[in-house]
This record gives C-alpha cells, sequence and structure tokens, in this order.
C-alpha cells in the first residue's frame, strides 16, 4: 500500500491503495490467458472504474504515476498486458500481429466482461465497484484502443471495413500523446509497420474525452510534426477537451513510470500537471465533482500557464 500527497491545491486528499496483480482471465482464441492488475482505493463505496491501456510493448506494470494518482482519489484502475507488451515476446512473424490493435479492443471489452471477477479477486473489493461509470484511457497505441471504445473508426487494412467497436458500457475517454489521422500524413515507417494508422476516423466519435497532446512530441510516424497529435480533439465530436503540455514529448514529463528509461523529457512539474487535469476530468466525466474541473479551466484557459494550456469544444 502507498500514500500520495496531492499535485494541486485543487486534489482531495488522497488515500492508501492496494494493487493485485496477476488476474487471470481466460481468453479464448487469444492464444494466451489475459493477465490484469487492479489498483484500487481501501476505502469508498461506488467506485468508478478506469480502464486503461498501455502504449505499445508496456505492460501492466507500467504507467505508475496515473495510476495510483487516479487510484488514491478513488478509482479503481484496471490494466491488462497486450499482446504487443515486449515482456510477451511475439515473434515478428507472429499471425496475431496485424491485428494487434483489435485484439487490444478485445482485451479490453473481455475485462469489462470480467469485472465481477476482477472486483471479487481483490480483498476488500468486492461491492464497492460502480460498473456504471467507466472510462477509458490510454497513452500513445492505447490512446487509440481508448478510442476506438467510444466509436473512433478504424479502417481494419486486410478487410477494407470500419466497424464501429465501441462499447456503450464506456463513458468517455482519456486519450494521451496518441496517433492522429492517417493517409498520405504517415510516414513510410508507419505506414508500413503500422496500418492500423492508415485510416482513421475521429468524427464518429460522441462521447465526452479528454486529449492529451505535448507540443514537442516530434514522432517517427507522421510528417506533421506534434500537431499530429491533436486531431483526435481537433477531428472529434463535441464535448470535448485537449490539454496541450508546453515542452512534453511523447511521455509527457514520464507518465510511464518512475525513473523510465524511455522518457526523454523527464520533468516532475509535466507529470503533476498531467495528474491533475486527468484527475479532475475523471472526477468531473464520471459526477464524482464538477468544481474541481471548472477550476482546473479557469487556470489553464487563458495560456498564462507555464506548463500548459487547456481548450475545449
Amino acid at each position: 500500500m502507498t500514500t500520495h500527497h496531492q499535485t494541486e491545491s485543487g486534489d482531495p486528499a488522497a488515500v492508501p491503495i492496494l494493487s493485485v496483480k496477476p488476474i487471470t482471465l481466460p481468453a479464448p482464441g487469444r492464444g494466451q490467458d489475459l493477465q490484469i492488475r487492479v489498483t484500487a482505493p481501501v476505502t469508498g463505496a461506488r467506485l468508478p472504474v478506469v480502464l486503461f491501456a498501455h502504449g505499445f510493448g508496456s505492460d501492466l506494470d507500467g504507467y505508475a504515476p496515473l495510476v495510483d494518482h487516479w487510484a488514491s482519489h478513488g478509482f479503481v484502475v484496471l490494466q491488462a498486458t497486450h499482446l504487443d507488451s515486449r515482456r510477451l515476446g511475439l515473434a515478428p512473424d507472429d499471425p496475431r500481429r496485424p491485428r494487434l490493435w483489435r485484439h487490444r479492443v478485445q482485451d479490453m471489452r473481455r475485462v469489462l466482461d470480467e469485472l465481477g471477477a476482477l472486483e471479487a479477486a481483490v480483498p476488500g473489493l468486492a461491492g464497492r465497484v460502480d460498473g456504471t461509470r467507466v472510462v477509458a484511457a490510454g497513452h500513445s497505441f492505447g490512446g487509440q484502443t481508448a478510442g476506438i471504445l467510444v466509436g473512433l473508426r478504424v479502417r481494419d487494412p486486410w478487410t477494407g471495413v470500419a466497424e464501429d467497436l465501441s462499447d456503450p458500457r464506456v463513458m468517455a475517454s482519456i486519450q494521451l500523446a496518441t496517433a492522429g489521422r492517417g493517409g498520405d500524413e504517415l510516414t513510410p515507417f508507419a505506414h508500413e509497420n503500422l496500418p492500423w494508422l492508415r485510416d482513421q476516423d475521429f468524427s464518429r466519435i460522441t462521447a465526452p474525452g479528454l486529449v492529451v497532446a505535448g507540443d514537442a512530441d516530434e514522432l517517427p510516424l507522421s510528417t506533421r510534426g506534434p500537431a499530429w497529435t491533436t486531431d483526435p480533439y481537433t477531428l472529434g465530436g463535441v464535448d470535448r477537451s485537449l490539454l496541450t503540455v508546453h515542452g512534453g514529448r511523447h511521455f509527457l514529463g514520464g507518465i510511464s513510470g518512475y525513473d523510465a528509461a524511455e522518457t526523454t523529457d523527464e520533468s516532475p512539474e509535466r507529470v503533476a500537471l498531467v495528474q491533475w487535469v486527468t484527475l479532475a476530468y475523471l472526477r468531473h466525466v464520471t459526477g464524482v465533482d464538477h468544481g474541481g474541473w471548472e477550476a482546473v479551466r479557469a487556470a489553464l484557459a487563458d495560456g498564462s500557464h507555464p506548463l500548459g494550456r487547456l481548450e475545449s469544444k
């Protein structure tokens, strides 16, 4: 169990948290069982759920700076290890590779299907989870996964069909440093290796959402530079917000883990900003609290904050 200090004066007091892993869910047809981590506050009732999808190559142990913060302020966070994880070591010619993006969505659906079993597997959690309030969140590749659950259409490169794979159990999304639209803006590398980015339609997203983008996030996937990662906001529907993190690269100061080697812009201040804004958004969109989100919007709306800017539509 750990406790956490508040990062901004508007946050409610943190409480101790408990993490249980791995909880194994049978997954016929996947090739491997699904491993889940559940992180939850030790107190509280009617706890909303965050369904979190990791970035390409990560696993259920990642993103502690966000997961611990959300859980210590009243959310049950569910993390799966997806098939693209380095931990699983899929061979380059594994037949599942071309459909990794679909397997991720199926993983998330399975987690929601088995929410009762996950709740029962965590000591003291049974009867305290509110499965009617679920927000999908994800970083990078996981941001696409979260987006699909609220209506993002991805044209399957093998069938040519852009199915609606959204899940009505998911009420909103948080997409962190994730991909924009495809087409001729993709680099040859992305076009060849990440074919699920070739054609994405954000206009079908109707659920509320928060997009977080670093204005120094120079990914080798698009010719447009950092602005590419704002597409889920600019091309999405209404009731959406965009947090632009000044100087933020792909890991937004270090959200993927404490002292994580892949963080090239390590900044506790940027991480604290992302913690503050995402928690306020989660509390707002799940109906826990509305005043905190309005305070965040007021503090970040005029562009004078040194760390970031928040806009909404």
